[in-house]
């Protein structure tokens, strides 16, 4: 079986288990405090042109996500979300758990709009029972979104203004951020991210690394007691210097944009396959995520080899589906789909 339904099937770079082998029997201090973690810090401020930033190195996405928002929000406050987005689909309710609600906003395409923000908060200070009503007290988006679609710069700079003079901060979860960065025609840099938004993290789990997200807060008031909600939400490791040295790996030479690159372009050429058969696909992705809608004959064919994610029924016998390629998909992979896609097509 050929696997392509996510980008986290494969274990992390050879280098950084390199790194890791070469370092094992090193002593260092504990909970991110180490030379490794500090060293990675200072590449990723640069690679973001944040040089006052805080970055903060968190084992996962969930804990991220929800470290983040419970850090920013006040008890009786939500927070704004494409309905969506990841905190509001797959996140096992993880932060209502905490007690705050996620307050989807519905879309098409897994992107909010600034327009969309404004009247949100605009219909929630206009309603005269307000105070019976959770508050709008930060937004949420990601890049790349659920479905695979990427911000401009102009859109993220029209959600950041509205964002600061509304008093929202703004939060980008960056699972997939090296795909979206590199996503074919994308123009938003990893600099133009950190000065657009208050907090986002640079994902590793789904780009190379074993495992592990980089937190990096730009606004100055999000910034204290920030360690103190990793650790009492569980997202602070002991052996802190295991996730600095695998960034410190990512973005030491570039590696972490060389390798998201890669996938784009496999996941490039899937695309091209199927728009040569005339395939439309469900979402307009350039990035590692293509969903591409076909009858379930062909569904059941492919799957005979390959593995992929559902993604929704849109009539009685055509579907859409995800492929996903990642930092490691192999070119024959890619090359055996593609063959395979022009033999049952």
């Amino acid at each position: 079986m050929i696997r392509f339904e996510c980008d986290y099937t494969e274990g992390a770079h050879p280098r950084i288990i390199e790194r890791l082998a070469a370092t094992n029997l090193e002593q260092t201090p504990g909970y991110g405090v180490d030379e490794y973690c500090e060293r990675a810090r200072g590449y990723i401020k640069e690679a973001c042109n944040a040089p006052d930033a805080d970055v903060h190195f968190l084992v996962g996405g969930t804990q991220a996500n929800t470290v983040v928002i419970k850090s920013i929000l006040r008890p009786h406050q939500g927070v704004l979300c494409a309905a969506t987005g990841h905190i509001n689909c797959h996140e096992t309710g993880a932060i209502e758990a905490m007690g705050h609600k996620v307050l989807g906003i519905v879309n098409d395409d897994g992107k909010l709009r600034a327009e969309q923000i404004r009247k949100a908060y605009d219909d929630h200070w206009n309603d005269a029972t307000h105070e019976h009503i959770v508050q709008p007290g930060m937004v949420y988006i990601s890049h790349p979104t659920e479905n695979g679609t990427t911000y401009t710069k102009s859109e993220l700079t029209a959600i950041s203004q509205v964002c600061r003079e509304l008093g929202l901060p703004l939060f980008m979860d960056g699972a997939r951020m090296g795909y979206g960065v590199m996503a074919q025609g994308a123009d938003l840099t990893l600099a133009d991210i950190a000065n657009l938004c208050d907090v986002f993290y640079i994902g590793g789990t789904k780009v190379g690394a074993l495992f592990g997200e980089a937190v990096v807060i730009t606004k100055p008031e999000l910034k204290k007691d920030f360690r103190y909600f990793i650790k009492q939400h569980g997202g602070m490791l002991a052996k802190g210097r295991l996730l600095g040295i695998q960034f410190d790996v990512l973005f030491e030479d570039g590696l972490y944009f060389e390798i998201s690159k890669h996938a784009v372009e496999q996941a490039m050429r899937i695309r091209s396959a199927f728009a040569a058969k005339g395939v439309k696909m469900r979402y307009d992705s350039m990035t590692n995520q293509q969903f591409p809608i076909l009858s379930d004959e062909v569904l059941a064919k492919l799957g005979e080899k390959y593995a992929y994610s559902f993604w929704e029924k849109m009539d009685d016998t055509t579907s859409a589906v995800r492929f996903c390629t990642s930092w490691a998909t192999k070119t024959e992979a890619v090359d055996e789909l593609l063959a395979d896609i022009d033999r049952v097509l």
